[in-house]
Protein backbone atom coordinates (compact mmCIF):
# COMPACT_ATOMS: atom_id res chain seq x y z
CA UNK A 1 0.00 0.00 0.00
CA UNK A 2 3.30 2.71 1.38
CA UNK A 3 4.45 2.06 -2.11
CA UNK A 4 1.30 2.43 -4.49
CA UNK A 5 0.95 5.61 -2.15
CA UNK A 6 4.16 6.77 -2.69
CA UNK A 7 3.51 6.40 -6.52
CA UNK A 8 0.33 8.45 -6.60
CA UNK A 9 1.77 10.78 -5.04
CA UNK A 10 4.75 10.66 -7.24
CA UNK A 11 2.05 10.89 -10.27
CA UNK A 12 0.45 13.34 -8.75
CA UNK A 13 3.85 15.70 -8.64
CA UNK A 14 4.04 15.57 -11.55
CA UNK A 15 0.88 16.64 -13.06
CA UNK A 16 -0.58 13.30 -13.82
CA UNK A 17 -4.39 14.16 -13.77
CA UNK A 18 -6.20 10.49 -13.74
CA UNK A 19 -3.93 10.07 -10.31
CA UNK A 20 -4.85 13.21 -8.50
CA UNK A 21 -9.29 12.34 -10.26
CA UNK A 22 -8.66 8.70 -8.55
CA UNK A 23 -7.62 10.22 -4.89
CA UNK A 24 -10.54 13.02 -5.60
CA UNK A 25 -12.89 10.19 -6.42
CA UNK A 26 -11.33 7.62 -3.43
CA UNK A 27 -11.32 10.34 -0.53
CA UNK A 28 -14.60 13.04 -1.64
CA UNK A 29 -17.10 11.43 0.60
CA UNK A 30 -15.36 10.44 3.67
CA UNK A 31 -13.42 13.78 3.94
CA UNK A 32 -16.55 15.84 3.39
CA UNK A 33 -18.02 14.18 5.98
CA UNK A 34 -15.41 14.65 8.01
CA UNK A 35 -15.67 18.53 7.19
CA UNK A 36 -19.26 18.22 8.03
CA UNK A 37 -18.72 17.03 11.49
CA UNK A 38 -16.49 20.28 12.56
CA UNK A 39 -18.96 22.98 9.94
CA UNK A 40 -22.10 21.53 10.22
CA UNK A 41 -23.14 23.12 6.92
CA UNK A 42 -23.13 20.54 4.00
CA UNK A 43 -22.18 23.07 1.34
CA UNK A 44 -19.16 24.94 3.65
CA UNK A 45 -17.89 21.41 4.05
CA UNK A 46 -18.10 20.24 0.45
CA UNK A 47 -16.02 23.84 -0.53
CA UNK A 48 -13.48 22.84 1.94
CA UNK A 49 -12.73 19.53 0.61
CA UNK A 50 -12.58 20.87 -3.23
CA UNK A 51 -10.20 23.91 -1.86
CA UNK A 52 -8.19 21.55 0.00
CA UNK A 53 -7.81 19.82 -3.89
CA UNK A 54 -7.52 22.41 -5.58
CA UNK A 55 -4.33 23.79 -3.52
CA UNK A 56 -3.17 20.50 -3.50
CA UNK A 57 -3.15 20.26 -7.76
CA UNK A 58 -2.32 24.43 -7.69
CA UNK A 59 0.89 23.29 -5.02
CA UNK A 60 1.29 19.45 -6.61
CA UNK A 61 5.07 20.11 -7.22
CA UNK A 62 5.75 20.79 -3.26
CA UNK A 63 3.64 18.32 -1.76
CA UNK A 64 5.10 16.50 1.13
CA UNK A 65 2.54 13.67 2.65
CA UNK A 66 5.36 12.18 5.06
CA UNK A 67 4.14 9.28 4.83
CA UNK A 68 0.21 8.77 4.57
CA UNK A 69 -1.94 10.59 1.96
CA UNK A 70 -4.89 9.68 3.78
CA UNK A 71 -3.32 11.07 6.93
CA UNK A 72 -2.23 14.08 5.17
CA UNK A 73 -5.61 14.39 3.59
CA UNK A 74 -7.53 14.33 6.35
CA UNK A 75 -4.62 16.32 8.35
CA UNK A 76 -5.51 19.40 5.58
CA UNK A 77 -9.13 18.84 6.25
CA UNK A 78 -8.93 19.25 9.95
CA UNK A 79 -6.91 22.56 9.86
CA UNK A 80 -8.94 24.33 7.06
CA UNK A 81 -12.09 23.56 9.10
CA UNK A 82 -10.45 24.80 12.23
CA UNK A 83 -9.00 27.98 10.21
CA UNK A 84 -13.04 28.24 9.00
CA UNK A 85 -14.09 28.46 12.65
CA UNK A 86 -11.90 31.10 13.90
CA UNK A 87 -12.71 33.57 11.07
CA UNK A 88 -16.42 32.78 11.85
CA UNK A 89 -16.13 33.42 15.05
CA UNK A 90 -14.25 36.36 14.62
CA UNK A 91 -16.43 37.46 11.79
CA UNK A 92 -19.08 37.22 14.28
CA UNK A 93 -17.57 38.91 17.57
CA UNK A 94 -17.03 41.88 14.87
CA UNK A 95 -20.75 41.96 13.68
CA UNK A 96 -21.80 41.97 17.23
CA UNK A 97 -19.82 44.43 18.16
CA UNK A 98 -20.43 47.30 15.46
CA UNK A 99 -24.04 46.69 15.17
CA UNK A 100 -24.53 47.17 18.97
CA UNK A 101 -22.39 50.45 18.59
CA UNK A 102 -24.03 53.58 19.19
CA UNK A 103 -23.89 56.58 16.34
CA UNK A 104 -22.00 58.72 18.48
CA UNK A 105 -19.30 56.42 18.02
CA UNK A 106 -19.48 55.11 14.36
CA UNK A 107 -17.43 57.95 12.91
CA UNK A 108 -14.35 57.33 15.07
CA UNK A 109 -15.01 53.54 14.64
CA UNK A 110 -15.22 54.19 10.89
CA UNK A 111 -11.85 55.61 10.82
CA UNK A 112 -10.07 52.89 13.29
CA UNK A 113 -11.77 50.27 11.04
CA UNK A 114 -10.74 52.09 7.75
CA UNK A 115 -6.92 52.39 9.16
CA UNK A 116 -7.16 48.28 10.13
CA UNK A 117 -8.33 47.69 6.53
CA UNK A 118 -5.52 49.89 5.02
CA UNK A 119 -2.95 48.37 7.09
CA UNK A 120 -3.72 45.04 6.27
CA UNK A 121 -4.39 46.12 2.36
CA UNK A 122 -0.57 47.33 2.39
CA UNK A 123 0.65 44.20 4.37
CA UNK A 124 -1.01 41.63 1.91
CA UNK A 125 0.56 44.73 -1.19
CA UNK A 126 3.89 43.91 0.55
CA UNK A 127 3.59 40.23 0.36
CA UNK A 128 3.65 40.11 -3.57
CA UNK A 129 6.65 39.73 -5.60
CA UNK A 130 8.04 42.55 -6.32
CA UNK A 131 7.13 42.74 -10.00
CA UNK A 132 3.87 42.04 -9.34
CA UNK A 133 3.29 44.81 -6.69
CA UNK A 134 4.48 47.25 -9.13
CA UNK A 135 2.50 46.83 -11.60
CA UNK A 136 -0.31 46.64 -9.38
CA UNK A 137 0.45 49.83 -7.83
CA UNK A 138 1.12 51.51 -11.32
CA UNK A 139 -2.31 50.48 -12.68
CA UNK A 140 -4.40 50.67 -8.98
CA UNK A 141 -2.75 53.92 -7.51
CA UNK A 142 -1.46 55.77 -10.48
CA UNK A 143 -4.01 54.69 -12.94
CA UNK A 144 -1.49 54.22 -15.91
CA UNK A 145 -3.62 51.79 -19.15
CA UNK A 146 -1.43 48.51 -19.61
CA UNK A 147 0.24 49.10 -22.14
CA UNK A 148 1.72 52.04 -20.33
CA UNK A 149 3.32 49.95 -17.75
CA UNK A 150 4.25 47.65 -20.00
CA UNK A 151 6.26 50.67 -22.03
CA UNK A 152 7.43 51.68 -18.96
CA UNK A 153 8.47 48.36 -17.44
CA UNK A 154 9.81 46.96 -20.83
CA UNK A 155 7.69 44.08 -20.80
CA UNK A 156 4.66 42.39 -22.62
CA UNK A 157 1.21 43.33 -22.19
CA UNK A 158 0.80 40.15 -21.80
CA UNK A 159 3.06 39.89 -18.82
CA UNK A 160 1.21 42.61 -17.44
CA UNK A 161 -1.91 41.08 -17.50
CA UNK A 162 -0.69 38.01 -16.23
CA UNK A 163 1.14 39.79 -13.03
CA UNK A 164 -2.34 41.64 -12.59
CA UNK A 165 -4.52 38.68 -12.64
CA UNK A 166 -1.92 37.35 -10.40
CA UNK A 167 -2.20 40.11 -7.84
CA UNK A 168 -5.95 40.49 -7.78
CA UNK A 169 -6.51 36.44 -7.03
CA UNK A 170 -3.63 36.88 -3.98
CA UNK A 171 -5.39 40.16 -2.89
CA UNK A 172 -8.58 38.50 -3.13
CA UNK A 173 -7.22 35.54 -1.08
CA UNK A 174 -5.97 37.53 1.44
CA UNK A 175 -8.47 39.85 2.10
CA UNK A 176 -11.69 37.96 1.93
CA UNK A 177 -12.31 38.21 5.30
CA UNK A 178 -12.31 41.99 5.84
CA UNK A 179 -15.04 42.47 3.42
CA UNK A 180 -17.45 42.95 6.30
CA UNK A 181 -15.39 45.79 7.29
CA UNK A 182 -15.25 46.83 3.39
CA UNK A 183 -18.71 46.92 3.05
CA UNK A 184 -19.78 48.40 6.91
CA UNK A 185 -17.78 51.04 5.39
CA UNK A 186 -19.16 51.52 1.80
CA UNK A 187 -22.35 51.06 3.20
CA UNK A 188 -21.68 54.27 5.99
CA UNK A 189 -20.60 56.49 3.39
CA UNK A 190 -23.79 56.18 1.01
CA UNK A 191 -26.19 57.14 3.62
Amino acid sequence: MENSESTVINLIKEGNERAFEKVFREYFKSLHAYAYIFIKDDEQAEEIVQNIFCRIWEKREQLKTDGSLKAYLYRSIHNESVNYLKHQKTRAAFQLHYSNEDQTTGEASEKIMAAELDGHIQKALNELPLQCRIIFQLSRFENLKYKQIADQLNLSVKTVESQMGKALKVLRLKLAEFLPIVLYIIIRLYK
